[in-house]
């Protein structure tokens, strides 16, 4: 009974973090343009189903907040209010609130201790100063029927293990008093059995409930509806108008005994849903056991049979999506991943076998594994819009606090990444969008002495580029000050003073712990802390951040990570009798090493058809004992708009490769991004393409052009590993 009790508290606690998001959404985007009546009744059922479902778990500090926040939102449905800025940063506060509780609850800590006297004041001061509300006529109803009452027939058969699953009829009531007036109930307890039968953990009542709801018919029966999702499963509930509930009542007793039937018809007649003489005496309201609507006749909103044929096709359209728990994905992936080894190892020795049948019947089962692989990652991919809908808060309560017009652009949230990689990209970009509107926009006065529109823009892109994902955060306001990163960084000793660096080095700068230049400390930047976060986040994802900046027209950070972390295609190089593995989509082409050069050189270049391509030559980088071969091939790699060739000594081809972490001891190299297990058992280490390519170019830049400090130039190549490349 916990334990089910439980599931129904997590499911509650996820759909109210839907709910505020949808909320939050709302609100934001009302701002840009005046919200329509589908909005404003979106934003009143959050609050509405917030507090239906907090009051069947007794909630009641959550109950008696969402409700004064739900007046408040009914008085904005019904034109009483308008929503203007006060009132939706009100709204907003009202909503961290909330969202402030839920997480509460999931924490199991005490919801009294965050009761916001001030918050609750400043609520019911608006609902005060709003002006009185007009009883409003009910809109006509599409079934037909002309009720001029809001007035309910509830017949309510709980399952008979509602109470070992946690949930008290009785708490249902309770919560329909809440939002409207219960005139009358009648229990039934013909079902009650005698003696020993009698289970004291099993439900035996039925209610039958007269019910006068408080909000319009429409709004009243969904209302209804949704206080009953958690039992509606194992329970027969069925709600009617008053007037419209005597066709039902063979259908409400077609599973009922006899006597208890007949209590149900005594309530409904007590109730006024039925005439004062008896049903059988009355050949309308007789049961018709071969009844078929008149073929002019539609199905009534509220008749059962209707809503039953929507719930099903409703639950058809549920039944799509599953929600599993993160942990047995992640499992899942795991043994994937130990599957695609053991194919390898068992391809391996069919191939060594040289049996035709053997060879043919594992390369079907690694077809397979790899459609497994693929379908099974798919799973972990979700669009990176999950955490790009954050922002537009973030945007709002900056701005605000700084006084600046933001306009916050967002492209590109259907693009997929790995969840567990979105999971920790939330506190980069947080830092990120802060820095672009403390420091990147200007203040409005400085953007109109400029020339430019008052209002500031910032542009969160997201896209896939070469089998990675690009995220862009670029702003149009002042740009990086390069002179003065180079005179602070000179000043720190991270630059030589007599270096001119390239403006991307420079740039670089920013993400050193402390580094900062700003004149003054804000509540939100000025301390040096912040952007050393950013990019150690990055390079903990194998990512990397640049940073594009032109003074007076913006500045674009650029962050490029894997699609994921788990499985990657690999191809496989030998160098000095040692595999390694690159990422295949970082592979442009092999080409054999043009005769001539050096088999053992550290730095050098081809011309690779007019292009200038610098060549990293891995026997000598690793520092391996180079071994004789009739041939030596360059793989010419490339990231982003740079290319490289990487020197082994044989090409192996591709490889599925499960990716496994380095340890701690080994987390300082940066040429090596992780490992993985062959099909023989052995390890190969997985290189970073983008740090070689980077080490690689910046070497072969200082070979042509020396620096003065000629003794860094000359440092061994295994000392330069421990450095960013």
């Amino acid at each position: 009974m916990a334990m089910d009790l439980e599931q129904a508290l997590q499911t509650f606690l996820e759909e109210s973090r839907e709910l505020l998001d949808e909320m939050e959404t709302i609100l934001l985007d009302a701002e840009a343009e005046h919200a329509d009546a589908e909005q404003l009744n979106a934003l009143f059922r959050t609050m509405h189903t917030i507090k239906g479902s907090a009051g069947l778990f007794g909630l009641e500090e959550i109950v008696n907040f969402t409700h004064q926040a739900e007046n408040l939102l009914d008085q904005l449905r019904d034109g009483h209010l308008s929503l203007n800025d006060e009132l939706i940063g009100l709204l907003l506060r009202c909503h961290d609130h909330v969202k402030l509780m839920v997480q509460a609850l999931a924490a199991k800590e005490d919801l009294a201790a965050l009761r916001d006297e001030g918050l609750l004041t400043a609520l019911l001061d608006y609902l005060e100063e709003a002006p009185p509300m007009q009883p409003a006529a009910l809109p006509p109803q599409s079934s037909g029927h002309s009720s001029q009452t809001n007035r309910w027939l509830l017949s309510l058969r709980f399952g008979p293990d509602v109470l070992r699953n946690g949930l008290d009829p009785s708490s249902f009531l309770r919560y329909l008093a809440t939002i409207g007036r219960i005139e009358q109930v009648q229990a039934i307890c013909a079902g009650l059995p005698p003696g020993d039968a009698f289970d004291a953990e099993s439900n035996y009542l039925r209610f039958e409930v007269l019910y006068c709801a408080d909000f319009s018919a429409d709004i009243a029966e969904a209302a209804l509806q949704e206080a009953f999702e958690f039992v509606r499963e194992d329970s027969e509930l069925y709600i009617w108008p008053l007037e419209a509930a005597a066709p039902h009542l063979q259908e409400s007793c077609a599973s009922a005994a006899e006597e208890e039937a007949a209590a149900v018809r005594q309530a409904w007649q007590r109730f006024g849903a039925l005439p004062d003489r008896a049903v059988d005496e009355d050949p309308k309201l007789a049961p018709r056991e071969d009844s078929e609507p008149a073929a002019s006749d539609e199905p009534a909103p509220h008749d059962p049979a209707a809503q039953s044929g929507g719930e099903t096709r409703g639950k058809a359209m549920e039944s799509r999506f599953i929600k599993v728990e993160a942990g047995k994905l992640d499992s899942l992936i795991n043994l994937i991943g130990e599957l695609v080894i053991a194919g390898a190892a068992a391809n391996l020795i069919a191939r060594r076998s040289q049996q035709t049948p053997l060879v043919e019947a594992t390369l079907t089962i690694a077809n397979l594994i790899e459609q497994i692989r693929a379908g099974t990652l798919s799973m972990r991919m979700v669009q990176i819009g999950e955490i790009f809908h954050r922002f537009p808060r973030v945007a709002r309560d900056v701005s605000r606090e700084l006084g600046k017009d933001i306009q916050l652009h967002i492209v590109g949230a259907e693009t997929e990444l790995d969840k567990s990689m979105v999971e920790k990209l939330g506190d980069p970009l947080l830092h990120i969008v802060r820095n672009a509107i403390d420091h990147g926009i200007e203040s409005t006065q400085v953007r109109l002495e400029q020339g430019k529109p008052a209002a500031g823009n910032i542009w969160l892109n997201a896209y896939h580029e070469s089998g990675s994902v690009v995220i862009e955060v670029a702003d149009d306001g002042l740009g990086l000050d390069r002179e003065r990163i180079l005179a602070k960084a000179r000043e720190r000793g991270l630059l030589p003073p007599g270096d001119e660096p390239a403006d991307n080095i420079v740039f670089q700068q920013i993400f050193a712990a402390g580094f900062s230049t700003a004149t003054q400390v804000t509540s939100l930047s000025g301390r040096g802390v912040g952007m050393d976060v950013v990019k150690r986040g990055i390079e903990q994802l194998h990512g990397s951040i640049d940073i594009d900046s032109e003074p007076g027209r913006g500045t674009t950070f650029r962050i490029r990570l894997p699609l994921t972390l788990a499985i990657i295609d690999g191809f496989l190089v030998e160098v000095a009798a040692s595999t390694f593995v690159l990422p295949l989509e970082a592979v442009v082409e092999c080409i054999e090493l043009p005769a001539g050069l050096p088999a053992n050189g550290v730095h050098d270049c081809i011309n690779l058809r007019g292009e200038l391509l610098p060549l990293l030559h891995l026997s000598s980088f690793f520092e391996l004992r180079s071994q004789a071969a009739a041939r030596r091939n360059v793989v010419v790699v490339h990231y982003d708009d740079r290319k490289a060739g990487l020197v082994v000594d044989a090409l192996q081809g591709e490889f599925q490769t499960v990716i496994k972490p380095l340890g701690a001891l080994f987390s300082t190299l940066k040429a090596i991004s992780g490992s993985t297990i062959l099909g023989t058992g052995e390890v190969a280490l997985i290189l970073d393409v983008p740090s070689l390519i980077r080490h690689a170019c910046r070497k072969e830049s200082e070979r042509l052009s020396p620096r003065p400090d000629a003794a860094a130039a000359g440092r061994p190549p295994h000392q330069t590993q421990g450095n960013t490349p």
